[in-house]
């Protein structure tokens, strides 16, 4: 799990953290519901059966995080999950949340906007820290998802993890600094704030300042999107 960004303004900064479950099981849904509204810093804004009505309370209800399920039917949550992001910055985070543990699913949630990805069969908990790191602006994304990332971009080939740079990337990728650069190389690695500050001998409140620069200059959500956007630009190479 990745560290804060400490950001101030970040959702749930101000009130409790809005959060919307999107799931074609009624039961499953209930059960989100009973395990997120105990929390003081949370509240459920609305349920959708559904991509397209996820799609459509997440314009209306304007929650922070949406927690996704990929099989609906009609719209799937993936679909569901490019419109949502696709609105522009600003709009919720969006945590996928599946049964199925398999390397599509999570590329093409990575590559639709998602910024968190877990197993349902993950404990009350770890959804909960979950939806709290997501609302404070940072991404979701596990070791061992991190190292899954990197396996499918070392595999030479794989139209999955196969590098698209292109004009837009490359002028962004010019704007950083050498030292905003390196910060990009340790993201992509799965380094937390403290790792980075240790590596670079810089303060956290520093790297913080370096990561949020990052993700700006790059047009990016989160620590997510910086982890797929590094190695399909080329920043950096599995092994390297």
């Amino acid at each position: 799990m990745t560290a804060p960004t400490g950001d101030p303004t970040t959702p749930g900064a101000d009130g409790p953290i809005r959060v919307l479950l999107a799931d074609d099981q009624h039961l499953v849904r209930t059960g989100f519901r009973v395990i997120l509204e105990v929390e003081d810093d949370i509240a459920v804004v609305g349920e959708a059966a559904d991509g397209a009505r996820a799609v459509t309370m997440a314009r209306a209800t304007q929650p922070d995080v949406v927690l996704m399920d990929v099989e609906m039917p009609g719209m799937d949550g993936l679909e569901a999950t490019r419109r949502i992001t696709g609105d522009g910055p600003g709009g919720p985070a969006v945590l996928i949340l599946t049964t199925f543990d398999r390397d599509d699913y999570l590329f093409a949630a990575l590559r639709a906007g998602a910024s968190g990805f877990l197993l349902k069969n993950g404990t009350p908990e770890e959804l909960v820290e979950a939806i709290r790191v997501l609302a404070r602006g940072d991404g979701l994304l596990a070791p061992e998802i991190t190292r899954r990332v990197i396996s499918t971009f070392a595999r030479p080939g794989d139209p999955t993890g196969a590098a698209r740079s292109g004009p837009d990337a490359v002028a962004a990728l010019s704007e950083l600094t050498p030292r905003e650069r390196e910060v990009l190389v340790l993201l992509a690695s799965g380094s937390s704030n403290s790792e980075i500050a240790t590596t670079m001998h810089l303060g956290e409140a520093t790297v913080k300042t370096h990561v949020s620069r990052v993700l700006a200059k790059l047009g990016l959500r989160d620590r997510v999107q910086a982890v797929v956007f590094a190695y399909e630009n080329g920043v950096v190479r599995p092994g390297g």
